[in-house]
C-alpha cells in the first residue's frame, strides 16, 4: 500500500501522524519524508542514516559556435526558461522544467544536456523501519522533481507512508499522485476547515479514497465534523488537545514510544485505512 499523509493547512500534526503510524507498523512499513522544503520527520524518528545521494535535474547548455539564433528553443519553452536577446541565448535555470523540448527542436545541435542540483535524498532505518528523506538545495525553487526521486526509491514490498508537504500546490500533488489512500490531517478551527476544503477538492480531482484525522479535536467548533458528515468523509481518528501530547511533541518524542497505549490506536488507524482502500477498489470494479 502507498499511503499519503497530507493537510491543507500547515501545523496540523501531519508529521506526528506519519511518524507514529510508521513506528506502529514497524518492519512492515517505510516512512518517506516528502516535505522536502522543510523535512522534520527525522527529528522525531531519530533514524540511523546509512547514506545520502545528490539529486540532479537536466538543464540545457548552449554552444554559441553552433547556434544560428533561430529562436525555436525559446518558442517551444512554456516556462520562458530560455530566450533570445540579440545574438545571445539566455537560460534561466530556475525556470527550467527539464522537459528536453528545446534540445529536440534545435536544428543545429547547439543545445546539449547539463544538470542542476535539486537537493539530496537520505536513507536510513530505525528498528527495521525504513526511512527516506528529501532535502532541497538552499535556493532551489522546484520541489516536485525531488519528491518524485524520493518516491522512486521506495520499496514496493513495504507499506509506504508518505509525509507530504502542506497545502494544495504542485509539491503536494507530486506526493499524492498514484497512492492508494490519502489521510488528511486537520484541526477544528476556521483556518483548518478552510484549508481542509481546498485539500479535499484536490484529492477528489485525483479520485483517491480519503479519510480524516482531526488533531486537537476538542478545541474550536464542530464545523469540521459537520463538513465531514456532509461530504461523506470518514473520521478515522480524533486526537484530543492534551498537554502531555504537546510536551512530547516539543521534546521530539514519538507519541507511541512515550505513551504505549497509543500503539493500538495507530494500528487500528491503519486497519481502518486499509478497509477504506478496499471499499474504494470494490466500488471502482463494481
Amino acid at each position: 500500500m502507498k499511503l499519503c499523509i497530507a493537510s491543507g493547512k500547515g501545523g496540523t500534526g501531519k508529521t506526528t501522524i506519519a511518524v507514529n503510524l510508521a513506528l506502529a507498523l514497524g518492519e512492515r512499513a517505510e516512512l518517506l519524508d516528502c516535505d522536502v522544503e522543510e523535512p522534520n520527520a527525522h527529528i522525531f524518528l531519530r533514524p540511523e542514516i546509512s547514506g545520502s545521494k545528490e539529486i540532479y535535474t537536466p538543464i540545457p547548455l548552449v554552444d554559441l559556435s553552433l547556434c544560428t539564433f533561430c529562436g525555436q528553443c525559446a518558442q517551444i519553452c512554456r516556462f520562458s526558461a530560455i530566450t533570445m536577446v540579440a545574438k545571445k541565448v539566455l537560460i534561466f535555470q530556475d525556470l527550467c522544467h527539464s522537459c528536453g523540448g528545446c534540445t529536440l527542436v534545435c536544428p543545429t545541435g547547439a543545445l546539449s544536456e547539463g544538470k542542476r542540483q535539486l537537493g539530496e535524498v537520505s536513507a536510513g532505518h530505525k528498528n527495521g523501519l525504513s526511512f527516506l528523506s528529501g532535502r532541497m538545495r538552499i535556493g532551489e525553487t522546484m520541489a516536485p522533481p525531488l519528491i518524485r526521486q524520493v518516491r522512486a526509491q521506495a520499496d514496493s514490498r513495504k507499506i509506504s507512508i508518505i509525509d507530504a508537504p502542506p497545502g494544495t500546490s504542485c509539491p503536494v500533488i507530486a506526493a499524492m499522485s498514484g497512492v492508494d489512500c490519502i489521510v488528511l490531517v486537520t484541526e477544528p478551527t476556521p483556518f483548518g476547515l478552510h484549508d481542509l476544503k481546498l485539500a479535499v477538492e484536490a484529492v477528489r480531482l485525483l479520485d483517491i479514497p480519503c479519510g480524516l484525522v482531526i488533531n486537537r479535536a476538542d478545541i474550536g467548533t464542530d464545523e469540521v465534523y459537520r463538513y465531514a458528515q456532509q461530504e461523506n468523509l470518514p473520521v478515522l481518528l480524533s486526537i484530543p488537545f492534551d498537554r502531555r501530547i504537546a510536551e512530547l511533541y516539543s521534546e521530539g518524542k514519538p507519541l507511541i514510544e512515550a505513551l504505549p497505549v497509543w500503539r493500538e490506536t495507530f494500528l487500528q488507524l491503519y486497519e481502518d485505512i486499509d478497509q477504506l482502500t478496499q471499499a474504494h477498489k470494490e466500488k471502482v470494479h463494481a
